[in-house]
């Protein structure tokens, strides 16, 4: 089976694991009133393009991979796919993101107090389900819960505010970026982590699922990164907020490479041949390839975790998953 097969069969199948949970939230998010119409507006504007499927997707499968029917835990889903949406919106404004597949962000086309407000309803709706869902946990689970879930959306909001706070700074390390890229993971360990637990998970099957959400995590947002050098109109984007993929700026520590990459980039309008100068000049570079290699370090760690899961389906699901965040790079 091709590379392109089994990616599309991974995607597929995230997709049909998510649709359940994903129009359970759409549902209890219409249900509620929004009095103020171009709030309503917004809400109904990210619906009609809400297609969440790698977060709520995650949880399903680290569900299943404890033995648990991932439909008794459609309710934690969706506060999962809520929590997903309210960090999205928000990035977008903060990324000022207008456009995402040339489809306007509600802050694109609402502004910012209106996406602001609607992040905020989603944020406040999932932490409405996520409480009446671990009424079901025994007590000392219950209150762990909600201690892990503020932990590791503290750890996703603090990976923000230092992204922010690097924008425009012109000393920029790779640790840097690596260690926002390990506190960002820690929404996909959430997802392991969560729909282990709802499944009845044993703390050994916990442990291991959070790990490999962690490095899900870290591969996933590697991964886009990588793909932002390939896409012109993303990397016109980044380069307008000051916001450079990892890859060019792990490629930027060779003298050559940078002063050839700031001569592409403080130009007015980045072109299709600049773009591919980036794209050698980035993919040819020693820290690029010791990047990439790392990526592969961490999918042979997460294939051996897998390793030891005893739902045999979901233990090849899991590795092809893994193995496809190098796919095509």
């Amino acid at each position: 089976m091709t590379k392109r097969r089994v990616g599309n069969l991974v995607v597929k199948d995230l997709k049909k694991r998510s649709k359940k949970g994903l129009e359970l939230a759409k549902q209890i998010l219409l249900e509620e009133k929004m009095e103020q119409p171009e709030l309503h507006d917004a809400l109904m504007h990210y619906i009609a393009n809400w297609d969440e499927f790698t977060h709520p997707g995650l949880f399903s499968m680290a569900y299943e991979a404890v033995g648990g029917d991932p439909d008794e835990g459609l309710q934690a889903q969706a506060a999962i796919i809520m929590f997903t949406a309210a960090f999205d919106i928000q990035d977008d404004i903060l990324d000022e993101s207008k456009e995402k597949h040339k489809i306007p962000t509600v802050y694109g086309k609402f502004g910012d107090e209106i996406a602001l407000l609607l992040g905020n309803a989603f944020m406040i709706e999932g932490f409405k389900l996520f409480a009446n869902s671990i009424t079901t946990l025994p007590k000392e689970k219950q209150r762990n819960a909600i201690e892990l879930l503020q932990k590791l959306l503290f750890e996703v909001g603090n990976a923000h505010a230092l992204e922010l706070g690097l924008k425009g700074s012109k000393n920029i390390t790779p640790n840097e970026y690596l260690k926002i890229t390990r506190l960002k993971a820690a929404s996909l360990e959430a997802d392991m982590y969560f729909g282990a637990l709802f499944g009845g998970a044993k703390e050994a099957d916990l442990s291991v699922l959070a790990r490999i959400g962690r490095i899900l995590g870290v591969l996933a947002t590697l991964r886009d990164d990588m793909i932002d050098v390939f896409d012109i109109e993303e990397l016109r984007q980044r380069i307008a907020v000051q916001d450079l993929p990892l890859p060019l700026i792990f490629a930027m520590n060779e003298q050559k490479v940078e002063k050839t990459a700031m001569e592409l980039i403080s130009k007015q309008k980045l072109t299709e041949s600049a773009v591919a100068t980036l794209v050698d000049l980035t993919m040819e570079s020693k820290p690029a390839a010791e990047l990439k290699n790392s990526m592969r370090l961490l999918i042979d760690e997460g294939l051996d975790l897998s390793s030891k899961l005893s739902e045999a389906k979901l233990q090849s699901k899991i590795q092809a998953l893994l193995k496809f965040m190098l796919e095509d790079l």
